[in-house]
């Protein structure tokens, strides 16, 4: 090839030179791995490439090294980056749109290795170069000749080499280009990066040997049989030790089976042989149809209990290790997640391999997104354009051939957020040709006429349940309004998981559960699509858009997901494995017994242990074993309480049953005793006085005291008991969320920070001041510079003993046509008390709209462990239903009361810090306890992408007071 001759890079051809696509197979033919340090050298373009760098005898000593697989750009970050950056965009390309035409500046990766034929490589037969994965474009050469081009960045492409190797050392030489035809196709809401990304290896062919497999393996529901037919090269034999099967390729045989579900992932081994190879096939048998409107596997219903999974390492970008699928599956099992939609692209096919192992419902999608198009009103969209047809389908074979023996698959999706046309419906008929035995999704089409289940994003709650009603709005073509409301619906991205929250989840489960026709759906997504990198004194952080000086850029959209960059659960996964447990439990105190509900749409609870305990306050008084039958899918039982529970004495304190599910042994994700579901319900409580007031405010010098508590002349506290203290007063703020910055409709806080608002910046000034026989009375009007509306606040103070209390009445002023971020109060302490212990709801984070996880009882903390860390900072860390909370340390302990809960939060930060933080190396903890003691919050939603707060989650101003005591000890 001259240099010249770069014509593949915009053609809108899938590639050249490319063998048939077919399944990923294990196989004993001989193989190479090619994988390791290859010779590299970057281009600025097809105009800075390097002439005959393809021939043997080129010298590339003084090129650099680089691994494959590996994505170049993502090359030392925190150093010079020699092969340029990530860069980040959701929607628009990052080039000028004339498809199918890209930049000259396209940055161009050479790669070069040599490697030796093993001297016992077969000499019959075939020998084939094996791509898993190239971004975006890509030309391969073995020893000087040209073998062929490609395309489909997630997708494999295969080259026969056969005619060109040579015993001994041979060299292969790729030239790979960032942007090409194919970049219009892959706008998939993720960072832009390039390179041979997945593993490269030379494969043997043998003559009369297996080139492909398709294993259907269908169960029968009501015999329990399940049929076995092979299609592969004639003459090959088909066993399966465990059951007694030994055929020919194309018989069906049919015997008793395990059925393979998500719940139970039951393998069989398999060997499909010739003389020449043996190709070992794990099969699971199942039967996926669309029938009665429904979405059945096994001839039942299932429930998606899904997240949107992007490939995506904080390192090492789109290059994963088995290791982290692993990881990704365990962490998603662990949370009850029991679906994968694989977005935007087919994964690793690895990853496909542990989802038929691990148990995980998938969906799995083309590598084909072009939603830059919508800001063009959709011109000259692929979808629609016959000169993309042969590319739509390429993309569409080389993922059903590559996948069509996964069990877990059980639906293949067309793509993303391409809007439509006979592309996508050329795909679609070809996948029902190919595949008859998977259903097809698409979302960009809401006629859905040629899939089999209708899909959409962030439909809210109102709309999901006209849906589940069969009564939505009516399709855009009359002909196939029938048609699409008696299929099944999906939600195949909601509650976007961009900082705190999602929101809401609790309301769309309900109706997942309520409409057989709502078979639940996708959360979006999985990951934080942090880039790790670290401050010059080694601390870590993770970048987001514009990090890297991108001159186009979506900021943190990209930081949108159930885990942190780090794989670690975000407060957002904990809460959704509380709302999709897959075991309902309720403890009902007036009947005394405990309701267990399977959820389950195969498998039994006799994979459970039960456990109770009942704590005081907190603090244990009694555990043991529940006997619960093994309880079938979708069957309840009643359980009397234990008679140890019924023979305790009175509480002492609150009393707090908790029952929970846990795993009875070791699973291969998780270990025996890891708990899957519970519920708790109080049982009693000690009678506890009201708060009163006993002693006579005094004026003191400047000031005011109160027993052991001084106020300044303002009637601001200042102390108590000997310790230094900074209000508390009056507050409406918060740093605010992704979901209060960002919004379809609307976004909150552009209006909290309004001049006519200011909620960011409100002053407080004093009224009056009233000393009464039992109360320090302080009235206060709240509001902000330049703003008419504000907030009355008066401070009641009153001293009961050791134990001062505070009521504030809180009464809005002028017209308030927005929720509130918050309204409590906040003050300040030494950060020598930064030990922290509460009784209320915890252990994590909570808010309005996302407390069904949080479970009463006594936790433990630090400051700094009670902050949550966004990667994207804002408001954080609050616990919910906070009876009482104490901060220790220095020597002393202050304690706060609820009459009777609050929220509760410490950080090292004040609110406005927070705010001004734009990555957590921007927190530098100063010389305070910053503390909010909260009667609400306004609830998260998932605004950011999606519908925001429900109503009644909503903090709206109005009258309202709430008490508060402090207590300080030595």
């Amino acid at each position: 090839m001259s240099r010249t001759d770069f014509t593949y890079v915009e053609s809108v051809s899938p590639g050249s030179g490319r063998r048939d696509p077919r399944a990923a197979m294990a196989s004993d033919a001989a193989a190479l791995s090619l994988d390791g340090e290859w010779r590299f050298n970057l281009a600025a373009g097809l105009h800075d490439t390097t002439e005959g760098f393809e021939n043997p005898g080129f010298d590339t000593e003084s090129w650099a090294t680089l691994a494959v697989p590996s994505m170049w750009q993502m090359h030392d970050l925190d150093g010079d980056a020699p092969y340029g950056k990530p860069q980040y965009t959701n929607t628009y390309y990052p080039f000028p749109v004339d498809p199918p035409r890209v930049p000259d500046a396209n940055p161009t990766g050479e790669y070069r290795r040599t490697f030796t034929l093993p001297a016992d490589w077969p000499a019959t037969g075939r020998t084939v170069l094996r791509f898993e994965g190239v971004d975006s474009a890509f030309a391969v050469w073995v020893n000087g000749v040209l073998l062929g081009d490609g395309k489909g960045s997630r997708l494999p492409t295969e080259f026969d080499a056969t005619e060109h190797l040579s015993a001994g050392e041979n060299t292969v030489a790729v030239r790979v280009h960032q942007w090409s035809a194919a970049s219009y196709l892959e706008d998939q809401d993720m960072w832009w990066l390039s390179g041979i990304f997945r593993p490269v290896a030379l494969v043997h062919r043998p003559e009369n040997g297996i080139e492909d497999v398709f294993a259907h393996a269908d169960y029968d529901h009501a015999t329990g049989l399940g049929s076995l037919r092979v299609e592969t090269a004639a003459g090959a034999r088909v066993t399966v030790p465990e059951l007694g099967i030994d055929v020919a390729a194309g018989e069906t045989a049919s015997v008793p089976v395990e059925p393979w579900t998500a719940e139970t992932p039951r393998l069989y081994d398999a060997v499909v042989a010739t003389a020449t190879e043996r190709v070992n096939l794990r099969i699971g048998f199942r039967t996926v149809t669309i029938e009665d409107g429904l979405l059945k596997v096994n001839g039942r219903r299932i429930l998606l209990r899904g997240v949107n999974r992007h490939e995506w390492d904080p390192d090492t970008g789109r290059t994963l290790s088995v290791e982290t699928m692993r990881r990704d599956l365990e962490i998603m099992k662990r949370h009850n997640v029991n679906a994968v939609r694989t977005s935007h692209y087919p994964p690793d096919r690895r990853f496909l391999d542990l989802c038929d192992e691990i148990g995980v419902w998938v969906i799995d999608e083309c590598d084909l997104e072009t939603h830059g198009f919508v800001h063009h009103e959709w011109r000259q969209n692929p979808s629609g354009e016959p000169m993309w047809r042969d590319a739509y389908l390429d993309r569409m074979a080389r993922m059903v051939e590559r996948d069509k023996n996964h069990a877990s698959v059980i639906i293949w999706s067309l793509g993303n957020e391409s809007h439509t046309g006979d592309n996508l419906a050329a795909m679609s008929q070809w996948a029902k040709q190919r595949d008859p035995g998977r259903p097809i999704h698409y979302e960009g089409d809401w006629d859905s006429g040629y899939v089999d289940m209708y899909s959409r994003m962030y439909a809210d709650t109102a709309e999901t349940d006209l849906i589940g009603q069969q009564a939505e709005g009516r399709t855009k073509d009359p002909a196939l309004d029938e048609h699409r409301r008696n299929i099944p619906f999906v939600l195949c991205e909601y509650a976007h998981a961009m900082g705190n929250g999602p929101g809401g989840l609790t309301e769309y489960q309900r109706l997942f559960e309520q409409y057989e026709r709502c078979q639940g759906g996708f959360i979006w997504e999985w990951i934080d699509h942090g880039v790790c990198r670290r401050t010059e004194d080694g601390r870590e952080w993770f970048a987001y858009g514009g990090d890297f000086d991108e001159p186009l850029h979506d900021g943190n959209f990209v930081i949108d997901g159930l885990v942190f960059p780090n794989r670690e659960p975000s407060p957002g996964l904990v809460e959704f494995k509380k709302v999709i447990e897959p075991v309902r439990i309720t403890v009902q105190p007036g009947s005394r017994a405990i309701g267990v509900t399977n959820l389950r749409d195969f498998a039994d609870t006799g994979d459970l242990a039960f456990t109770w305990a009942v704590e005081d306050e907190g603090q244990s008084v009694a555990e043991g074993e529940l006997e619960v039958r093994g309880i079938a899918a979708g069957e309840s039982a009643v359980i009397a309480f234990p008679a140890a529970v019924a023979a305790l004495a009175r509480p002492d304190g609150e009393r707090w049953l908790t029952v929970r599910a846990v795993l009875a042994k070791d699973e291969p994700w998780a270990e025996a005793g890891h708990e899957i579901a519970w519920g708790q319900a109080r049982l009693g409580t000690a009678s506890t006085p009201a708060p009163s007031g006993d002693t006579a405010p005094v004026a003191e010098g400047d000031g005011y005291r109160l027993g052991n508590a001084a106020f300044d002349a303002l009637g601001r506290l200042t102390a108590i008991g000997g310790l230094e203290i900074e209000g508390p007063r009056l507050d409406l703020w918060r740093a605010p969320v992704d979901n209060d910055l960002l919004g379809w409709a609307s976004q909150l806080a552009p209006k909290w920070k309004d001049r006519n608002a200011g909620l960011d910046r409100l002053e407080h000034k004093v009224l009056g001041i009233e000393s009464t026989a039992d109360c320090l009375t302080v009235s206060t009007r709240v509001g902000a510079g330049g703003a008419e509306i504000a907030m009355g606040a008066v401070y009641r103070w009153r001293l009961d003993g050791a134990r001062l209390w505070l009521t504030v009445e809180v009464n809005p002023e002028g017209e308030w046509d927005f929720p509130l971020p918050r309204l409590g109060v906040r003050a300040s302490v030494p950060k020598a008390l930064d030990q922290v212990e509460w009784f209320g709801g915890g252990p994590g984070e909570a808010y309005a709209d996302t407390r069904a996880a949080a479970r009463v009882g006594r936790f433990q903390s630090t400051v700094a462990g009670m902050q949550t860390p966004y990667v994207f900072p804002q408001e954080n860390g609050s616990r919910i239903d906070v009876r009482w909370a104490s901060l220790t340390g220095g020597g002393k302990s202050l304690k706060v009361f609820g009459a009777p809960e609050f929220a509760f939060t410490a950080r090292p930060w004040t609110s406005e810090q927070l705010e001004a933080a734009n990555h957590t190396y921007d927190l530098v903890a100063g010389d305070r306890v910053h503390l909010n003691l909260d009667a609400g919050l306004q609830g998260m939603g998932s605004a950011a992408c999606g519908p925001g707060v429900l109503p009644q989650h909503r903090l709206l101003p109005e009258a309202t007071a709430f008490t508060l005591g402090f207590e300080v000890t030595e």
